[in-house]
């Protein structure tokens, strides 16, 4: 599942997998498997060895060490970073990655401590390196499994509780469990606490550490509809003497409920002509691990009926490789439209993220609905445009920041306050309108551009007239401009453009002196909408019935509220727009955040050269600490290399030690040019030392 079905370097990854503790568990020899299996395979098998080598001697290092029982944050940060910088392959990784999952896997057969520690060690390390990868679905099966091995009590009440939720029985309405209890438990308590039909079952339930753990779907199953339904079925296949346990059974109907899910999405999809005839649409699903799941209920302080993405649907909408751009907007709301209508929308639980992007420029359509079996399910809707650039772009969370998963201790999880998942969104639970909602609606003002949105059809609009502090708004609807390609590539270097649309508009109306609803033309209509509990503007009938219709208010940055007023005042005062100053283009934001991801990552890089010496002296405790043969360090023979950085990519290079800038420029591909060592131009024979950052000029 982790690498191409095709192609030498898949075979080669999987024969290196095979073959990956062979060096280090028997008197083979790097040269006697490159002879047998090739070069690529000993290169592989050396790079899992190294790492292996840098785990134990890290182990090792807090073994020795008072107080150092478990990995702080700052220590965990500075290994993530040195096992990326040992790695010039990233097939190492996910040979790395497959082993300790089998590990963690079969870790039912290690002593109970020593098994917490790996656990411990996986969740911090091994779980942030899979995110990296962009390998959500075995990230999440690590941390469940590393979940049940740390705290089995909460992690058989989840399942438990999950289960009961997303039961079929409940399709008549589930009967909300909310805690009476006083405030003061902690949520561990309310977590625990349950009625007296619950504790006699838990009671019953004497799952072992073995039975726990195979009640974690493996991450494969998950990701292939056709592999779940035969889990399913082998699930259920069981004698009369050899029942499953109940954690077992409890993942089995968690699976099937999102299948089931999935399953209702797709028929309705099929059967309906409403979106756009022809486009292609993928869709696909995911169970937020448990461990997730429990850091926002300790985040957030809720009960776990309140966690509204803890199983999801992905839909994504194909673009032709972005030449149906604009087409596919448009079927992204229009399945919104279809969504809503199958399943009954949460209230507050709507979030437009394509026409206000999320400061890394993540675009999606995230809702919330109460699914078949009437419990929480969230959906996202998405172009495959939007999709690429959340998997592998900026909007990627690891490449714009460096969230933390706090580390549980051994017997408790307090230090859990964070979580870090692609494929979810933080939700906080509104039932009712307060003021402090409408917060941002407060500083809207006339001439503030907005969305309107009608099934698949989006209008460009602006707001005439704010009333009843925001919770009304007239706005005037442009017919003739259409916003489907304006909305997706809002923070584009066209942008002042469209910014003269809204602008002209809004002079139009203002010239015309329309102010009611029903004014306007044949291209221009005034329409009112009113703020509704589930967060939006929508349109009503004679009647004030709510209507499908709503506006989505444009968020603008600073910068982009400078821009944009700059604009309107140029229009009403007739100046040229050319007069407006305008702002970076998006490919210099882009550069920029890029440099700034790799000065963060040169800065790392050198705290962790430090660290590695300290180990590499630690490694060399007890032997000679010359070679009176050679006269030099053994320290220095470890590793025998040193690290530099190649500018501008921010590549992580490993040359032998002694290396010059001549060997530098030659590994590159460019011998002969000119090199520069940490900004100063060198001579070519200048020897390299750890954390230097070369450049060669081209």
């Amino acid at each position: 599942m982790l690498v191409p079905s095709t192609g030498k370097r898949a075979v080669d990854t999987v024969v290196a997998g095979i073959l990956h503790d062979v060096v280090d568990d028997t008197r083979e020899s790097l040269n006697s498997l490159e002879e047998a299996f090739g070069e690529d395979v000993a290169k592989l098998v050396a790079g899992v060895s190294r790492l292996s080598y840098i785990n134990q001697l890290l182990r090792r290092h807090r073994r020795i060490n008072v107080n150092q029982s478990t990995l702080g944050q700052e220590e965990a940060n500075n290994l993530r970073v040195m096992l990326l910088g040992m790695v010039d392959d990233p097939r190492v990784v996910l040979i790395k990655l497959a082993d300790r999952l089998h590990n963690m896997r079969t870790i039912y057969a290690l002593p109970p401590l020593k098994a917490q520690a790996v656990a411990q060690e996986t969740l911090l390390i091994w779980c942030s390196l899979a995110s990296r990868l962009g390998l959500w679905a075995l990230k999440a099966e690590l941390e469940d499994l590393c979940f049940a091995v740390l705290q089995p009590q909460l992690f058989r009440k989840m399942r438990a509780d999950l289960a009961s939720m997303w039961s079929s029985s409940n399709r008549a309405g589930y009967p909300r469990r909310t805690s009476n209890k006083s405030g003061s438990l902690s949520l561990d308590e309310k977590i625990l606490i349950s009625d007296s039909e619950d504790s006699v079952a838990f009671s019953e339930d004497t799952s072992t550490m073995k039975d726990l753990l195979e009640a974690v779907v493996p991450f494969d199953i998950l990701l292939d509809r056709k592999k779940g339904t035969i889990f399913l079925n082998n699930l259920g296949k069981t004698s009369d003497t050899q029942t499953r346990p109940k954690v077992v059974q409890d993942a089995g109907i968690a699976l099937a409920s999102l299948i089931a899910c999935e399953e209702a999405l797709e028929r309705e999809l099929f059967i309906s002509t409403s979106y756009v005839p022809g486009m292609e649409v993928t869709l696909s699903s995911r169970l937020k691990s448990l461990f997730s799941i429990y850091s926002k209920m300790k985040r957030k302080d809720v009960g776990i009926d309140k966690v509204y993405d803890a199983r999801a649907l992905r839909v994504v909408v194909g673009d032709k490789n972005g030449t149906l751009h604009g087409p596919a907007i448009q079927c992204c709301y229009s399945l919104l439209d279809i969504l809503h209508r199958l399943w009954t929308p949460i209230d507050g639980e709507f979030d437009d993220y394509i026409i206000n992007p999320k400061p890394s420029g993540y675009q999606s359509l995230h809702t919330a609905v109460q699914g078949p079996d009437n419990a929480p399910l969230e959906v996202q809707i998405r172009t495959q445009k939007m999709h690429e650039y959340a998997e592998h772009g900026l909007a990627a969370h690891w490449l714009y920041k460096e969230t933390g998963i706090g580390l549980p201790s051994i017997n408790s999880m307090d230090e859990s306050e964070t979580e870090s998942s692609c494929f979810s969104k933080d939700i906080e639970d509104h039932n009712s309108i307060k003021d402090d909602q409408f917060q941002k609606y407060r500083s809207l003002k006339e001439g503030h551009p907005v969305l309107r949105v009608e099934r698949s059809h989006l209008l460009a609009a602006v707001i005439v007239g704010v009333d009843k502090g925001g919770r009304e708004l007239l706005v005037a609807v442009s017919f003739g401009l259409a916003a489907s390609e304006a909305v997706a590539d809002r923070r584009s270097s066209f942008q002042i453009k469209r910014w003269e649309a809204y602008a002209r508009l809004y002079k139009k109306v203002s010239d015309e002196w329309w102010c009611e609803p029903g004014h306007g033309d044949w291209c221009t209509c005034l329409e009112r909408y009113t703020l509704c509990r589930d967060g939006m503007y929508h349109k009503q009938d004679q009647f004030e019935r709510l209507l499908p219709t709503f506006i989505q208010v444009i968020d603008l940055t600073k910068q982009e509220e400078s821009e944009y007023w700059a604009v309107v005042a140029a229009v009403f005062e007739g100046k040229p727009i050319d007069s407006v100053a305008f702002r970076p283009t998006l490919d210099s934001v882009i550069s920029n955040s890029i440099e700034a991801s790799i000065n963060n990552k040169i800065r790392l890089l050198r705290t962790m050269l430090r660290w590695e010496e300290q180990l590499r002296t630690e490694a060399s405790l007890g032997q000679p600490k010359y070679d009176m043969k050679s006269q030099c360090k053994v320290e220095s023979i470890v590793l025998g290399e040193v690290v530099i950085i190649c500018w501008p990519h921010g590549e992580i290079m490993r040359l032998r030690t002694g290396s010059t800038a001549a060997d530098a420029a030659r590994r590159v591909g460019f011998e002969g040019k000119l090199v520069l060592v940490n900004g100063q131009l060198v001579l070519p024979n200048t020897e390299l030392k750890d954390g230097d950052v070369v450049e060669v000029k081209v």
